[in-house]
């Protein structure tokens, strides 16, 4: 099985980052390709833009990425209790070109943050509307305190229980 696997952020110390970096390391026996949101870049969406200059081509690789794979494997980070601006942005680009965009992938949806909510909140926005862009989530998880349960130098969970729940999560995606 191939999945796609991306944090939902554009920053170069991304936490998500680091959370399905690992989580796609446990996913040994698949093909597990690495997406980086900051390589489809693109101007702020408006319909203006669109009108004047077309759908960038940058939307059409992102949608050609998960067209060929099986499955997804998507980290959020929040921002003030929504996706990042530069995912929304790319979100919004994307689905002016096919508002499928999930295109019927299984996806296993997480989030991190620093503190004990553990970007609950984006992760259920997400969650809650991935049927809306044709989107089957098949397990999420939230892993909250990131620091405090995150080794950043062995780059693993490693608090058990949330190792074990993250398993669990990801074992979906066999299972579908």
């Amino acid at each position: 099985m191939k999945i796609l696997a991306f944090a939902a952020s554009n920053s170069r110390n991304s936490i998500n980052r680091d959370l399905v970096s690992f989580a796609a390391t446990l996913l040994d026996k698949h093909e597990v390709e690495m997406l980086n949101i900051n390589d489809y870049e693109m101007p702020i969406y408006s319909s203006d833009l669109e009108a004047a200059h077309g759908i960038p081509d940058a939307a059409s690789n992102f949608l050609k990425k998960i067209e060929k794979v099986d499955a997804l494997l998507i980290s959020y980070a929040e921002h003030n209790g929504n996706y990042t601006v530069a995912y929304k942005n790319l979100f919004d680009w994307a689905s002016r070109k096919n508002i499928e965009i999930y295109q019927g992938k299984p996806i296993i949806m997480l989030a991190s943050s620093p503190g004990a909510g553990g970007a609950k909140s984006v992760l259920a926005l997400a969650r809650d509307s991935a049927h809306f862009f044709k989107g089957n989530v098949v397990s999420s998880l939230s892993i909250p305190s990131f620091y405090d349960n995150f080794d950043s130098v062995k780059g693993e969970l490693k608090n058990a229980e949330l190792l074990a729940q993250l398993k669990t999560a990801l074992s979906a995606v066999d299972n579908d």
